[in-house]
């Protein structure tokens, strides 16, 4: 069906008094629009749905979220009954529908025999994940576009191991989404009917009590004898779902020194503060930085809207805020982790990390001297998590695992990046080494001292649209169909291609190239956006020295795909 067919179809089954029949109205004309709108329907990618909140099969809307709960419903009902009845649990982040969203799936999984489980608001994209697990579900959905701009939203699914779905998870529901007609085969029921029932069951508080306990068990180190607790610290939700937990945790754990953004404290769809809600980008620091100065902050700390995403800006000797990436915060992060457990002797025999293909290999380097190992994956938490059945099958113990995009998982019970529990250990290794009379940038300045001094550097590419979409995929041919033999001067000693799987790690459209000098980069389309990604680490004698090569190989690389129209 072409994208006009796929637009007078809408017109035709459309019930004339929804918004969406006169948004479509409002397009007849704008050819190039409709295209966009219904070339496809909206690609089931990494772990579900994600687009920009309009009408059309390729967007984001209520059609699309009930086929796709419909779908869903029908993959379940395969496993029979039994998983029928564990039912599903579904959350929401704060953006424009999302409440919506979450009731509509419940109201259709609770329509098709299949019990569902809610919030009565916005709650993390972690809680959710941890969810699955406590009330033992067959599935999880959260409405959520994570850090998108505010106009996206999305729609992640999960199985019942409490990771977002797996590749043949993803297949199964994807052939069962296919089948429905988003007008005809939806299952629909009467919401308060479905609630007196139990079919549909609003989730107390003691959940989030549940949750908010298991993150406190994480702690490394704890108390005024380990910890200098009135460590002034700074911490933004960035207007998203993370002000509840965050607090909960910080003060029972006894912060008595820390604030938040006080204009990004409250949820806004609009995310009016920051723009671009992705604590990844420097950008979002602005108000935290504005703050941090005014009380002598020591740390600044973000999650995004959903609260899986975590990002620092720590103060250097000259009293500035120096931004983090999701490599240097992971160093910290398993650095702490891993100190932390030899001086407790709680260090395990055959302790395990996990870290994606992308992410700097300085990591390893810190585990294999504490003994553990690091074990890699591919991009996403699905993946991540997605190893801890086969570790704790074959004997290990799972420590931490991280990926380079400030995502970090400190739980084998928590199967998705973690926002909260990575904020909580992040304020207690700040604290607890504020009690030994250093600051977590002092630490990291002894760790590239130990370790070898990396540079770590993640461009992307933003190329909307289905031209967008083209030219990303005719980037990735360039390169494949012209494999340079030396980037920036530097031979090429080694390419390991993933689009058929490598070793132990599945297919995946991802490019690795190993330098002489032992630097190497990668190259990806992302999953759920529409970007191509681009990762480069080098480790020289000297900081500044890796950051020079860095850029070379970087700008040199960047020339190559650049001049790809």
């Amino acid at each position: 069906m072409s994208a006009k067919e796929r637009y007078q179809k809408w017109l035709d089954e459309m019930d004339k008094n929804d918004p969406l029949y006169q948004e479509l109205l409002d397009i007849k004309d704008d050819e190039k629009e409709i295209e966009e709108r219904f070339y496809q329907y909206i690609t089931f990618g990494t772990a579900g749905l994600r687009g920009k909140l309009k009408a059309g099969t390729n967007c984001m809307n209520t059609y699309m979220v009930a086929r796709a709960s419909q779908g869903i419903a029908n993959y379940i009902k395969t496993y029979g009954p039994q998983a029928m009845s564990k039912g599903v649990v579904i959350a929401h982040d704060c953006r424009y529908k999302s409440r919506d969203f979450c009731l509509l799936s419940a109201e259709i999984f609770a329509a098709n025999g299949i019990k569902a489980y809610i919030y009565d608001s916005l709650r993390t994209t972690p809680q959710l994940a941890y969810s699955i697990n406590v009330l033992k579900t067959i599935s999880g959905i959260n409405i959520t576009a994570s850090h998108n701009p505010q106009d996206y939203n999305g729609y992640k699914a999960y199985w019942e191991d409490g990771c977002q779905v797996s590749s043949d998870i993803a297949e199964g529901m994807l052939k069962e989404i296919e089948k429905i007609d988003e007008f005809k085969d939806v299952v629909y029921g009467d919401y308060d009917k479905l609630v007196q029932e139990g079919m549909i069951v609003v989730l107390d508080k003691s959940y989030d009590r549940k949750y908010i306990d298991h993150v406190k068990s994480l702690a490394i180190h704890d108390g005024d004898d380990e910890l200098d607790l009135d460590i002034p610290l700074v911490y933004t939700p960035l207007n998203g779902c993370g002000t509840m937990p965050f607090e909960a945790v910080m003060n029972e754990r006894g912060f008595r020194n820390w604030q938040f953004v006080p204009e990004q404290k409250d949820p806004d769809p609009d995310f009016t503060t920051v723009g671009y809600p992705n604590p990844e980008d420097p950008k979002a620091f602005k108000l935290s930085e504005e703050l941090g100065k005014k009380i002598g902050a020591e740390l600044l700390m973000a999650t995004d809207p959903d609260g899986d995403r975590f990002a620092i800006e720590l103060r250097n000797d000259e009293g500035e805020y120096v931004p983090l990436n999701g490599n240097q915060t992971g160093y910290l992060l398993v650095n702490y982790i891993l100190e932390g457990r030899k001086d407790a002797g709680t260090l395990p025999e055959k302790g395990a990390m996990v870290k994606s293909i992308v992410t700097s290999t300085m990591s390893s380097e810190i585990a294999k001297t504490y003994g553990v190992e690091m074990f890699e994956a591919l991009t996403g938490f699905k993946n991540i998590c997605g190893r801890i059945p086969f570790l704790l099958e074959n004997g290990y113990t799972y420590l931490f695992g991280y990926e380079e995009s400030v995502g970090y998982a400190a739980s084998p019970e928590i199967r998705d990046k973690d926002g909260i529990s990575a904020g909580m250990l992040v304020a207690e290794a700040a604290a607890y080494y504020r009690k030994q009379g250093k600051t977590l940038f002092d630490v990291l300045q002894e760790l590239y001292e130990k370790y070898g001094y990396y540079a770590e550097d993640e461009p992307n590419l933003i190329l909307e649209g289905i031209e967008g979409s083209k030219r990303i995929s005719r980037m990735m041919s360039h390169v494949r169909e012209n494999l340079p033999k030396e980037i920036a001067g530097i031979k090429v000693d080694k390419v390991v291609d993933y689009i058929n799987g490598y070793e132990d790690i599945p297919a995946s459209n991802v490019l690795r190239f190993y330098l002489e000098d032992g630097s190497w980069f990668a190259i990806r389309p992302s999953g759920t956006e529409p970007k191509i990604k681009f990762y480069f680490y080098t480790k020289q004698d000297s900081r500044q020295k890796a950051l020079d090569v860095n850029k070379n190989i970087k700008e040199a690389v960047m020339e190559i795909v650049n001049k790809v129209e």
